[in-house]
């Protein structure tokens, strides 16, 4: 993170620009009590430090279709580099996968997967599994997000 601070004016340009990306940098300015200079300063030396990493719009997933989440667990014999290297870049290649981690515990890796219906799905895990040795894959479906891409808690 460098040398950046994060006082309570760059907490608020962090709050305030999870909850509204898109907004214009004079209102947020005026919603963080700053000049739009100063605002606008402040915002690039949170995204030269990395802090800000992205402004990404969220879409609705129902209103495009995908209407079903699925968390798939994955437990696998193979645990070197290359193995993980390849499996990265196939799981990358699937775009239904939202999320990827490779995670302790019981399983190895752990993916979120957005997708229209049931047989869609079926569809992406074959492809998933398509050329891998995968000792366990095991999926678990939303029924209902309660809580979905909440901001962090800065």
């Amino acid at each position: 993170m460098n040398d950046t601070k994060l006082d309570h004016f760059n907490l608020a340009i962090l709050r305030t620009l999870q909850q509204r990306p898109g907004l214009p940098q004079r209102e947020l300015a005026e919603r963080v009590n700053l000049s739009q200079n100063a605002c606008w300063r402040r915002i690039r030396q949170l995204e030269e430090a990395g802090v800000i990493e992205a402004r990404r719009l969220v879409l609705s997933r129902q209103a495009l279709g995908f209407g079903l989440v699925v968390f798939s667990m994955i437990r696998t014999r193979s645990h070197s580099r290359t193995w993980l290297a390849a499996f990265r870049e196939h799981v990358l290649g699937i775009p239904e996968v939202i999320d990827f981690y490779r995670i302790g515990g019981d399983y190895d890796y752990m993916l979120k997967i957005v997708t229209r219906d049931i047989g869609a799905f079926d569809l992406i895990y074959q492809r998933l599994i398509d050329g891998f040795e995968i000792d366990t894959v095991t999926s678990y479906f939303a029924m209902e997000a309660l809580a979905e891409s909440r901001p962090l808690p800065v």
